[in-house]
């Protein structure tokens, strides 16, 4: 039986968009390699002899001695060049040094800009910029996902790929905008190929995004995803669990209604979780109102 003869188009393209934003961006090749074969042919390869003696006579000449040209065999590098080895902070030193960086800001610029010059998260060196907000950052509701992928760490602006998109058509279904929410990340750099962020990187810039919330002091915390409602609400549930329910977060000024619900990626690969999605901003609108959040 043909499993690919009942797909269409939108299927196809939700395929390919969940890979693209996996990180699968590059075609390898259609034939499979065998990198294990590979690997283990390695030590059977010849090693490249050492530097020979300096010629003496070419030397008297005043001339270079020619190298020896390789052989059938023998590769024509001597051996791949070093990798340089990044010097990151043990992990209790740069949760500690995150805490007091993210403690210094007194406005939502400042914590950008100290953001910037934070080195204590190797993501940071493997993006090409820092995702700090978009939207509206005095809104009285503020969303936060996990982590920007292709499309965001090449703009610098969280949710503008295709899920960015589905979270505007989610956000006008409520009668709101960019203009009217605020928009973050639990993590503000992009983790290499779109893998998912380590409790150790997550704990790291879980203190900027805390700080950030409470500079922003929205009226309404909506955690787009599992990992973004676990970081900031501090549970182990899963996102089916924990949808769909107003708790409290305690932004350290004062306490906010906050819920989850389904983060755009998760919708444009399950589309039947759009009705879960669709209620969860109903409660959003409701509390919004003054008629909700109970």
């Amino acid at each position: 039986m043909d499993v690919t003869a009942d797909r269409d188009f939108d299927d196809w393209a939700d395929i390919l968009a969940f890979h693209w934003e996996a990180g699968v961006d590059v075609a390898i090749g259609e034939v499979p390699v065998d990198r294990f074969a590979e690997s283990a042919a390695e030590p059977s390869r010849p090693r490249a002899p050492a530097a020979p003696a300096r010629d003496a006579t070419a030397g008297q000449a005043g001339m270079a001695p020619r190298s020896p040209a390789p052989s059938r065999n023998q590769p024509a590098y001597s051996s791949a060049p070093a990798t340089p080895t990044l010097v990151t902070q043990p992990p209790d030193e740069a949760v500690m040094g995150a805490r007091e960086a993210a403690r210094a800001a007194t406005s939502l610029d400042e914590l950008k800009a100290i953001l910037d010059g934070f080195e204590g998260c190797a993501l940071k060196r493997t993006a090409s910029r820092l995702v700090f907000a978009d939207g509206n950052p005095a809104a009285k509701v503020m969303f936060v996902g996990e982590a920007p992928g292709r499309d965001e760490d090449q703009q610098g602006l969280p949710f503008v790929g295709r899920s960015g998109k589905l979270l505007d058509l989610m956000l006008a279904a409520i009668g709101l905008d960019r203009t009217s929410a605020y928009i973050a990340n639990v993590i503000p750099w992009r983790p290499p190929g779109n893998r998912t962020p380590t409790p150790q990187e997550t704990s790291v810039c879980l203190p900027f995004i805390a700080r950030q919330i409470e500079l922003a002091d929205p009226d309404i915390l909506v955690c787009l995803g599992g990992p973004s409602a676990q970081a900031l609400l501090g549970t182990t549930e899963g996102i089916t669990k924990l949808r769909g329910r107003f708790m409290d977060y305690d932004t350290g000024t004062r306490t906010i209604r906050a819920i989850a619900t389904f983060h755009p990626a998760y919708l444009l690969r399950t589309p039947l979780g759009k009705r879960f999605a669709w209620r969860d901003m109903l409660a959003v609108e409701a509390l919004l109102a003054g008629k909700g959040g109970a």
